[in-house]
């Protein structure tokens, strides 16, 4: 994988929002990750898809919905600090 990009799967887990890589693989495959780049917005229909940086997340989580912007792919998955540094919290209502 080059350094622009990273596995969705692995990204989500790096960031924290899946205890594992498995968990971030079944949202992806179920359909329940959309992904924005450029302003086009798709779901993710496979966990090898790429995310980079500058792309939006969004997905449901704890029965919240969730938006995140991309700001970094991370190297590991470090303490949470460091995750928190991988992306930016958005609003997730659509605008009207």
């Amino acid at each position: 994988m080059s350094e622009e990009a990273c596995r969705a799967d692995v990204w989500l887990w790096r960031a924290r929002f899946f205890k594992t890589r498995t968990l971030a693989a079944k949202m992806i495959d179920e359909g329940r990750v959309r992904l924005t780049r450029a302003g086009q917005e798709t779901r993710l229909d496979k966990p090898s898809r790429t995310v980079k940086v500058g792309d939006a997340l969004v997905f449901a989580l704890g029965g919240r919905l969730t938006a995140v912007r991309v700001d970094r792919l991370g190297e590991r998955r470090g303490p949470p600090a460091e995750a928190r540094a991988l992306y930016a919290p958005l609003d997730p209502r659509p605008a009207p």
